[in-house]
This record gives structure tokens, sequence and C-alpha cells, in this order.
């Protein structure tokens, strides 16, 4: 599977303004319509070996799959398309990849990493998220959020103990409550949402998401985004002034085309009586 010349992709990684160091790790190969952000956590730079093990297993592991596998095969037993068991076994080897490295290197104890990774195929986009990183989609001048955050203030306002409002002000947002190599095994979203051509896609850490209210990232988006890399630069500026407390990484995504995937002779004709 190859989308060459049917998405735009854009990356920005900002320490931010109080940080020393950027645990934020960020990948992205439009060729094969795969995107990654993760947010590291966790010790002396091991929120940065977290973030770098996640991506860089992500990126690996599809890029090898992608060139491999047949991607319109459906899973009949758990009903997950091909990217989304791709996706979710390969989150599942870097949670055991970190998972082992936090238990060996005494440097590394106790980091962890959130993780939120798009797969584009067959003019649909699967994304598959653990942690409160984000993905967002802006269709037609409107944003809307694709994920919802593994975070003990996410679950508060679900449960109405919190305002979405009260919920940005409060101390205790950033507290998540899953994160690959935290724990041995960990439990993966997965989600598949279909794509039209001129969507804009955007993926961020929380050093977005908690600065900037999403009306703001949506006027921004709108006001910007005919150009994804002063986009992506406007966005990390917006996060920066409103304080820049944590990193910021950005990974944003225009789908220029539709990318169907080729049907086989047996499937053409299914369809045709359909």
């Amino acid at each position: 599977m190859h989308l060459k010349g049917k998405l735009s992709c854009v990356g920005v990684s900002d320490p931010g303004r109080v940080r020393e160091h950027n645990e934020d790790t960020i990948g992205t190969d439009a060729d094969i319509g795969l995107v990654v952000l993760a947010d590291g956590m966790g010790g002396y730079k091991a929120g940065e070996v977290a973030s770098g093990i996640a991506v860089r297993t992500l990126m690996s592991l599809l890029k090898e799959a992608v060139d491999r596998e047949d991607l319109r095969v459906r899973d009949t037993t758990s009903d997950l398309s091909r990217p989304g068991i791709l996706l979710r076994d390969a989150i599942h080897r870097a949670n055991m990849l970190i998972n082992q490295t936090a238990r060996t290197q005494a440097h590394c104890e106790g980091m962890g990493t959130t993780v939120v990774a798009g797969l584009f195929f067959d003019d649909r986009l699967t994304v598959a998220h653990v942690g409160d990183s984000r993905l967002y989609r802006l269709r037609d001048a409107e944003l809307s959020r694709v994920t919802q955050d593994h975070s003990l203030m996410h679950e508060l306002v679900a449960r109405g103990f919190y305002t979405p409002q009260q919920a940005q002000r409060a101390a205790a947002k950033n507290y998540v409550t899953r994160a690959l190599g935290v724990e041995p095994t960990v439990e993966v979203d997965v989600t598949e949402i279909p794509v039209m051509p001129d969507d804009l896609y955007l993926l961020c850490s929380d050093g977005l998401s908690d600065m900037v209210e999403d009306d703001d990232i949506q006027l921004t988006m709108n006001t910007f985004g005919a150009n994804l890399s002063t986009l992506a630069r406007q966005l990390v500026l917006l996060g920066n002034d409103n304080g820049g407390r944590d990193n910021i990484s950005v990974v944003l995504v225009r789908v220029l085309d539709g990318f169907p995937a080729r049907r086989g002779v047996i499937e053409r004709v299914r369809a045709m009586f359909s």
C-alpha cells in the first residue's frame, strides 16, 4: 500500500518554556499513511527513552507490515480491520519493550509514555491510542475530537464531578490512567473513521491541549490551515504564549485526494450485486 501524493504531513516538537528536556517523540511516513506521537514521562530523560521506543517500534513494525500484508482483510473474531490489529499489536510490542527496559535499566525505572497513532487506508483512518495525547479532525471548519483521554479528569467529567471548563483549570488534569510501559500489558483503544479529501487531522501532546482551548485550536487551524508548516508553528507558539509548561508536539495531516483500496475481480463482481 502506497499513498504517495494523497497526504501532506508536517510534524513539530518543541520543549516549551519550562522543561529542560523534550520527552515527546513524533514520526510520520506519508507514503504509507502512518503518523505517530508519544509523550514520555518519568525520570531524568527516561521519558524521552520511552517515547522514542514507542515511536521507533510502531514506525518499524508498521512499515514492514504494510509492505507485506493485505490490509483489506478484516478479523472476524475481534471485528477489527487489519490496520487496527497492526496498530494494536505494535503498541503491545512497544509496551513490552518499554516495560522490560524500565525493569532492567536503573535510570529508566518508572518511565512510561502515551501514544496516539493513525494509519490511513482505503479512504479510512484507523486510530489507536493510550493515554491523553489526542487526535482531532477538522472538517468543513468544524473541529471534533476523535480520541478520548485516558485520564482521571476525563473519568471525573464523564461521571459529572466536573464540567469540561472546570477540568481545563483543575490541578489533577494531567494524571493519566493508562500509559505504555507502566505494566506488562496495556489496553489499547482502536477507532476507525471515514476520511474525506480536504480533511485536516491534528495529533498533539497535552502540552498543546492543556494550554489551548479547543475553540482556539479550531480558530488557529481555520486561519492558518492552508500552509501546514505555518499552522504547526502557530499552534506551538500559541501553547508557549499561554505558558508553555510542558513539551508541545503536533503532527498535521491534510488529505489531498481519495485513496480507495484496489479491489480484486471477485470483490468488484460482489460489489456490483450488493
